[in-house]
Parts: C-alpha cells; structure tokens; sequence
C-alpha cells in the first residue's frame, strides 16, 4: 500500500512538468500571444480554430473576439452584419524583428495570401510582430485583418490610424481583384505592391502623375499587363498612400525586408524564364497528346 502510494505520488509530480514540457515560457517584457476568433464561430468551430493556432502550446493566452462592430470601426462603409470567422494569433516582438506571417489553414483562407497580409499591415502601421491566421472552413480571409487590427491595439495599447487601416484594407482588396482578374499569381501581386510602395518611400511623390509613373514603371519591369481598369484600381490606391502620415525612411526599410522575403520565396521562380517556358510546352504537348488519342480513335471507326 505505501510503495502504491509514494508510486502516486511521484506520478502526480511527473505529469504536471510533462504537460508543461511543451508550453512556450510567458514573455514577461511584452506580454503573452493574444487570440483573436471571428465572432460567428460555433463552438466546434472554435475548438478546430483553437488546434489549428495551437493555442495549448501557450502557458497563457489574452482571448478576445472580432465582429462586424470592429469592421465599421476600422473600414469605412462596411456592413456591420458581415460575418466573420477568419481568425488569428498575434505574438509581440522584439522592435526590429518584423513581421512574420503564416497561414496554419492555407485550404480555408482561399484569398489572402500571407504576403498580402504583411503587406497590408505595414501599410496600417502594424509591426514586430508573429502572426498566424486559421479558420475552420473556406473564406475569403479578409476579416481576420479586422481581428489583427483590434488585437494589435488591445495589446500594445497603441491606436491605429482609421485612415491607414482604411487604406490597408483597399490594398488587400485590390491585390486579391488583381489575383482574381488580371490573369497573374498572388506571388507576383504582392511582389509588384511592394516594388510600388518601396518606389514611393523612396522616391516621395508629389502628384498623382508622378504615383503614376512609378505604377507604369514596376508593372513593366515586372512583366505585368493590366487592364485600363485595374491599371486605374492601382494607381488610386498607391496614390491614397502617398498621402498618408507615413515615416516614409522607416517604412522604406521594412518593405526592403518584405520585398527581400518575397525574392527568396519566389525570386527563382521569377526570374526563371524557363521554367514557364517548358509548364506552356508540356501543356501543349499534353493536349497534342490527347487530340491524337481522338484522331486515332476515330480512323479505327473509320476502318
């Protein structure tokens, strides 16, 4: 009986390090990650968002929620009955350190590429910062910047700028039209908006003409054709940046960083002429291939 329990006791003592061994230790200098789930989620929903986040890696999290109250807050003329279910977890950072964003459910957010979260959050003035985005089914993504937003705020006490985060949801919305319309990948979307916004940093634009030039220049450096339509989408857009209250020195530097991101995910792929080449060569001898099937086919009937 006494060996049964001091064999109790020890275990009583094992179990609690052992579930403990795989918790992140609390930062005690910027605070623990905060959970930010969409407010439509049912609790099955929740449950599969909280796993997917790994939310029980964490010793302690802040939890709040996001809905269609805080869209009207950040984005003008949204609906406030908008649905939401995107969801994040936002992790401080040492100043300096960055942005880094993944996309733990890349089969349910169907938009919004990781790039063009950062992308868009630089330009809300969001930074140093981990964040992770999941939802439990197929959305567009969209309103997990909206939680990103609130989470921000609720944790470093800082208040964004509405006309910034106003301006950052234009661009995601802009860069997911040109994805969707304009006949070229999210990769390179995101590429051409941060070549755009590293060329205004730089270069400090005083008209809408000269924001012009600046689009024309990357769209042909980069290959791209757009419609007179989206070319007008564009340019509205980065011409509402260059009018934004902007540290436009420091901003230069993080998109470098973004845009240097971007080349090692994807720079070989770009630059690789031939790679496109043999994908629209195996393409078309794919489908000389099943046309000769057919032919064949059909002079065996005809015999």
């Amino acid at each position: 009986m006494k060996k049964w329990i001091a064999f109790l006791l020890v275990l009583s003592m094992i179990i609690p390090s052992t579930a403990f061994a795989n918790q992140k230790p609390i930062n005690e200098k910027l605070g623990v990650p905060i959970v930010v789930y969409g407010s439509n989620l049912s609790d099955d929903e929740k449950s599969t968002v909280k796993q997917a986040l790994r939310v029980e890696n964490e010793q302690e999290v802040d939890e709040i929620t996001v809905s269609g109250q805080d869209l009207v807050k950040y984005i003008s003329n949204s609906n406030p009955n908008s649905r939401m279910y995107s969801s994040a977890k936002i992790t401080r950072e040492e100043k300096g350190k960055g942005l880094t964003i993944s996309i733990v459910t890349p089969e349910n957010i169907t938009e919004v590429t990781s790039e063009m979260y950062a992308n868009a959050m630089l330009t809300a003035g969001i930074e140093d910062a981990t964040v992770e985005v999941a939802a439990p089914k197929p959305v567009t993504g969209h309103s997990a910047l909206v939680g990103i937003y609130k989470a921000y705020e609720v944790k470093t006490g800082e208040t964004l700028d509405i006309e910034r985060t106003d301006v950052a949801n234009e661009e995601l919305s802009v860069a997911t039209e040109l994805a969707k319309s304009a006949n070229v990948t999210d990769e390179q979307v995101s590429q051409l908006l941060t070549e755009i916004k590293k060329q205004i940093a730089e270069l400090n634009p005083a008209t809408r003409e000269d924001v012009e030039k600046i689009v024309e220049e990357q769209l042909s450096k980069l290959q791209i054709e757009l419609s007179e339509q989206d070319r007008q989408l564009l340019v509205d857009l980065m011409d509402r940046i260059r009018k934004l209250d902007i540290d436009f020195t420091k901003w230069s530097e993080q998109l470098s960083d973004l845009s240097q991101s971007i080349e090692e995910k994807f720079g070989d792929l770009f630059k690789d002429e031939g790679f496109w080449e043999k994908v629209k060569n195996f393409f078309y001898n794919l489908l000389d291939k099943i046309a000769s099937w057919f032919t064949s086919s059909e002079e065996q009937e005809a015999n």
